[in-house]
């Protein structure tokens, strides 16, 4: 008997779920069952206007099949912005958003159904996409680019579970400016908000990209220190890097008043740094000015912006607290090169990328052995490896990371990261008490560290203090809601919950830790055992 052929097929794949959808069942089974079922019937028509195919519904999630790459991303985006419509009426906890993800790729056709990496690819992205956003393939961004009313942000190449190689995505921003990855505006905190944006480089050479990713980054470090100040992370502030937004749209996803551009150029030994200060709730500048200045003086540029930001933005608490400088600059501006070119590597979390900044560290250290901050990253850098098990030796790899976490405290005991490092080593070798001491001293010295309120709500949970770990980590995802440093945020967030037995609240945490890095075993044990408590 002739083996029946396979049937193949090229096709447009949308995935979507509703966001938190376990949180809303278990407060309201009935109701929510109900407002599912209203909300799939608005969808049905959406589908049928732009040509598509419900192929299944599971539960709170769709899996829709269109001719054309177009018509997926046009039907996405009418999607979202009919459940947006629908949802303004309602409290915000009782919110069913819908997240997206888009992928062009060849299925394999069973019947009604379709299966394959071009299914499976879809259903990853849906899982990047936050709350009423849309998540797009590199394959769906090159066919729609240029087609449709919409601006896409470059979310980088992703790891996602059971997909061979890397994918790259993007985000889908409508024509409007307003980003499909927010699912409302965050509202402003009570102090003054502050976000500050990637510096440009306007250099002939791209090479010295470092420079403006470092003064925007000491900036933010700066203005962190204040405690009457709300700060959005760096990472969140770099998910805006080489793009052109309205800054009234950062101010709706990040939830700030105000907003900090500027632009670097470098001719030489002499440097041009422009800056200015937006009111990104109203759109109207508050201040600006240029700085010509020898490279060896930019330390002394980036305090003097620091503090005309903080005098511009609340004069009185400047007056009442003072300005406190960052921490004490390396006495070469090559280290301080070194160690912002680090950071960034760091922050990546691959393999390479952290071989690469260690290179880069110890080059810079040495030049410069008592530079704190560069033993402080290095720290880092060692610690997260391995944890990763890219070094294979976990006692030498952990005892490496405290050797330097000590330099660095040893060195400036006023720089939070060497405070933050020593406080995740000895959290990680279960002195608990000393390492909440240590974490509570790197946030008094910087309120708005993101990753050090992570790392403290960490060391909470390994406390046992649930309660604790759960406002911290809530804290440092409120500061940071662009990034999750590899799902590191999630995760721990994620865990607080767990350990807290508050389940239905932490899995979409956990899932969301998955999607961000699906080569993290970790992040798989904590998603598993969330669903053998929920029964799923």
């Amino acid at each position: 008997m002739a083996q029946q052929r396979v049937q193949r097929r090229l096709a447009a794949i949308l995935a979507a779920d509703i966001a938190g959808y376990s949180r809303l069942m278990g407060r309201d089974e009935a109701g929510t069952a109900r407002q599912l079922r209203d909300h799939l019937a608005a969808v049905h028509a959406v589908i049928e206007r732009h040509e598509g195919r419900i192929v299944k519904t599971m539960g709170d999630g769709l899996l829709i099949e269109f001719p054309s790459a177009v018509a997926a991303v046009e039907g996405a985006i009418t999607l979202q912005r009919r459940m947006e419509r629908r949802n303004a009426r309602q409290p915000a906890d009782r919110r069913m958003l819908f997240r997206i993800g888009v992928n062009l790729g060849d299925v394999l056709v069973h019947g009604d159904d379709v299966l394959g990496d071009g299914v499976n690819v879809a259903a990853r992205l849906e899982s990047l996409a936050a709350s009423g956003g849309i998540c797009l393939s590199q394959a769906v961004y090159e066919q729609v680019k240029g087609k449709i009313d919409a601006r896409f942000r470059d979310l980088g190449s992703h790891r996602l579970k059971n997909i061979a190689e890397p994918v790259r995505a993007y985000a889908v921003e409508t024509g409007a400016g307003s980003s499909a990855l927010a699912s409302a505006a965050l509202p402003l905190p009570d102090e003054p908000s502050i976000v500050v944006l990637p510096f440009a480089n306007l250099s002939d050479d791209p090479e010295q990209a470092f420079l403006a990713d470092g003064i925007s980054e000491d900036i933010t470090t700066a203005l962190s220190r204040l405690r009457w100040l709300f700060v959005i992370a760096r990472n969140s502030a770099f998910a805006y890097k080489d793009r052109s937004v309205d800054v009234r749209a950062i101010a709706r996803e990040l939830g700030v008043r105000y907003a900090l551009e500027g632009s670097v150029r470098r001719a030489g030994e002499q440097v041009r740094i422009t800056a200015q200060l937006v009111d990104a709730e109203k759109g109207g500048h508050i201040w600006a000015e240029r700085y010509d200045r020898r490279m060896d003086d930019i330390f002394a540029v980036q305090d003097e912006i620091t503090g005309n930001i903080v005098a511009s933005i609340e004069p009185h608490l400047y007056a009442r607290e003072g300005y406190r400088a960052a921490s004490k600059p390396p006495e070469s501006v090559d280290v301080w090169g070194l160690v912002v070119r680090a950071i960034g590597l760091v922050n990546q979390f691959g393999r390479r990328e952290n071989e690469e900044a260690q290179r880069l560290l110890h080059r810079a250290l040495a030049i410069d052995p008592r530079y704190a901050r560069a033993h402080a990253i290095l720290s880092w850098a060692l610690w997260w490896a391995t944890l990763y098990h890219y070094i294979e030796d976990r006692d030498a790899g952990y005892g490496e990371s405290a050797r330097h976490a000590q330099e660095a405290v040893k060195l400036d005991a006023g720089e939070p990261w060497a405070r933050l490092m020593l406080g995740l080593n000895l959290s990680t070798s279960g002195q608990h008490e000393r390492a909440l001491a240590e974490h509570e001293a790197a946030l008094v010295l910087n309120p708005n560290f993101a990753l050090g309120r992570t790392t403290y709500g960490w060391a909470l949970l390994r406390a046992g203090r649930f309660d604790e770990a759960i406002a911290e980590t809530a804290k440092a995802l409120r500061m940071s809601p662009l990034d999750s440093f590899s799902g590191l945020y999630t995760t721990i967030h994620g865990l607080a919950l767990l350990g807290a037995r508050r389940f239905a609240e932490a899995l979409p945490h956990l899932r969301a830790s998955v999607a961000a890095d699906a080569e993290f075993a970790g992040h798989y044990n904590a998603l598993i055992s969330c669903c053998g408590h929920l029964g799923l």
